[in-house]
């Protein structure tokens, strides 16, 4: 790919995502669902959080909040509101919760912030993005500190896959994965090196821990059957990038918005609705945390800019 051609993709993601940025700060009063914003930026909302975090290196929910806190912090210096009404307008329900997130940031409670005879900086943003009613006009991507990710991308065949559904917290998912291969030994299902495959269909960071949906799969051939909770479902098929997580999997989501925030807007591609995939080239069981190795897919369009 050209210089010229990468710089005009990261341009076009940049402009989506700096749409998304101006109406976040125009509407911190607002609700401001993710769909929403999604739709703001022409992304679909299956995958848009994930580009958000990798390109703003924040999570929606985070930059909200901070503004919100940045909000407040210039409310306290140039008005003469209640701080129980600054907190509300900030979108906390008491004062002490409040105080507790202001001085997380600023080092100093909302009061003794407002006596302070200078002003408090926050934190410097790793995207240069600070509560300013909307006035910018950029934001900063590519960091240079960002690493580059080394991204693939295959076509991959359709698979089918016998699984068992886990809904709840994706640290727990463990259990979900032990009555499967009981389920597949007893069935003689596990051959050689069986293919394990994680269906992910939510992402940790916006949706409930009672609610997030992880399927635990392994792949077959036509002689398995559905059986009670164990179900058969068909994936794959058709492009997909793919980056090798090495380490935790509680750390995976950082590979996840790497893909999706730093090396997306340099592809010419798009996602398209579906869930990731994780591969799991070996086991917990017998290897360290930093040992681990996954590699995450991620379902591409079969559009190019």
């Amino acid at each position: 790919m050209s210089l010229e051609m990468r710089t005009d993709t990261v341009e076009a993601y940049k402009t989506r995502i700096l749409r998304v940025l101006i109406h976040i700060q125009t509407h911190l009063d607002e609700p401001l669902p993710l769909e929403e914003l999604a739709d703001i930026a022409n992304f679909s909302p299956y995958h848009f959080h994930r580009i958000f975090r990798g390109m703003v290196s924040e999570s929606v929910k985070e930059h909200i909040r901070r503004l919100r806190l940045e909000r407040a912090a210039q409310r306290l210096k140039q008005t003469d509101q209640n701080v129980i009404f600054i907190a509300l307008e900030a979108g906390y329900e008491t004062h002490e919760s409040f105080t507790r997130a202001f001085r997380a940031m600023f080092q100093a409670s909302p009061s003794e912030y407002r006596e302070a005879h200078r002003v408090l900086l926050p934190p410097e943003a790793p995207s240069g993005v600070h509560f300013a009613g909307g006035r910018f006009s950029d934001f900063e991507f590519p960091r240079s500190n960002d690493p580059k990710p080394d991204v693939r991308i295959e076509r991959v065949k359709e698979m089918r896959v016998a699984f068992i559904r886990h809904t709840g917290p994706y640290s727990q998912v463990g259990e979900t994965w032990g009555k499967l291969v009981t389920w597949a030994g007893r069935q003689g299902l596990i051959r050689g090196r069986p293919i394990m495959i994680g269906i992910v269909h939510d992402d940790a960071e916006i949706t409930p821990d009672d609610k997030l949906r992880y399927d635990a799969g392994i792949v077959v051939d036509e002689r398995a059957a559905a059986s009670g909770e164990f179900g058969i479902q068909i994936i794959g098929g058709g492009e997909y990038g793919v980056i090798t997580h090495r380490g935790p999997y509680d750390k995976i989501a950082d590979s996840y918005a790497r893909m999706c925030g730093v090396w997306l807007p340099t592809s010419r591609r798009e996602l398209r609705a579906g869930p990731g995939l994780e591969f799991y080239r070996n086991s917990p069981q017998n290897t360290a945390p930093d040992n681990l190795i996954t590699d995450v897919y991620m379902p591409l369009s079969e559009r190019f800019y």
